[in-house]
């Protein structure tokens, strides 16, 4: 196939070659180099295809900083740069809704209230972080239900959170942070009684990882607003990572697989709360929390969404 220039064809043979032979412990010497030779046939095509993609795109106009996002995520995908993430939620999922890593800042007019409120925020912040008592490990083992003590972070300090909305109430928190709370009230939250919104500081310690993971509903977004952000601190959503930068709040699907990582030698604190995926409509909304407090009233709160 290749030599005769069918070369997407003689690629997904190629591919398919290496993928089988990648999962066998060992080969003999006939396969490694047969092996060998698919893998420099890969990188052959790769390059060849690479090369006339580029020509076209650039009489037609395309540039990788400038032109559409999302074509530039699908050409990074089609040539192996990225790999295609999609949405897992854990408990509940809401079909026909666009897989957005990180979602664009401008459809979130409300953010600019929350950023000008930053310094507001990091002073009721310090005040809190003066009484430690505040924060609790973010991932607790729950009596009568399965735990991984193989994960570091269980129990852990290491990654701690003060919430000031859990399960959809204030808690007493709140009342100690007023000007972050008022900063979130035109946030459209995503509420669900008993589940939502949830809205805390989430402290991340000094060389902590956060493993990937995915959340539990994908009718609602996460987002971040950076309170105490020394160097080297990531997060990742899918192919996509970033740093997180003081007072520059974003919004992204936690039902796409994420980490965190704090590679500094000081803490790392975010504001993080919840609300509606944009896409929904106000009954959409309604009949989305409706169902599923009917589920959590059928049947005792066995996992928090967390």
């Amino acid at each position: 196939l290749a030599a005769r220039d069918a070369n997407r064809e003689a690629s997904f043979y190629f591919n398919a070659f290496v993928r089988l032979a990648g999962e066998a412990p060992s080969l003999p010497p006939d396969l490694s180099e047969g092996l060998r030779r698919a893998r420099a046939a890969q990188d052959r095509i790769a390059a060849g295809m690479q090369a006339l993609i580029n020509g076209e795109l650039e009489e037609a106009g395309y540039s990788a900083g400038t032109s559409d996002r999302r074509f530039t995520h699908a050409l990074d995908i089609l040539t192996g740069r990225k790999q295609p993430y999609l949405q897992q939620p854990q408990a509940f999922y809401y079909p026909e809704l666009p897989n957005i890593q990180f979602y664009p800042r401008e459809q979130f007019p409300w953010m600019d209230a929350v950023e000008a409120a930053t310094d507001a925020m990091t002073a009721e912040l310090n005040a809190v972080l003066e009484d430690q008592s505040a924060f609790a490990p973010y991932l607790k083992t729950q009596p009568g239900m399965p735990s991984r003590p193989d994960y570091p972070l269980i129990d852990s300090m290491d990654w701690s959170s003060c919430f000031l909305s859990k399960d959809g109430q204030e808690t007493p928190n709140a009342a100690r942070c007023p000007q972050t709370m008022a900063a979130l009230k035109d946030a459209p939250l995503c509420r669900v009684r008993g589940r939502s919104p949830q809205i805390m500081f989430s402290q991340l310690k000094a060389g902590a990882h956060i493993q990937p993971h995915t959340g539990f509903v994908n009718t609602r977004l996460t987002c971040h607003l950076p309170l105490v952000v020394p160097p080297n601190c990531q997060f990742r959503v899918g192919n996509e990572v970033r740093s997180w930068a003081r007072g520059r709040c974003w919004a992204f699907d936690d039902t796409i697989e994420h980490e965190a990582k704090n590679g500094s030698d000081r803490a790392r604190v975010v504001l993080i709360f919840d609300i509606w995926r944009p896409e929904l409509s106000e009954e959409e909304r309604t009949l989305v929390a409706t169902l599923l407090e009917a589920i959590d009233a059928y049947s005792p709160q066995a996992a928090t969404w967390d």
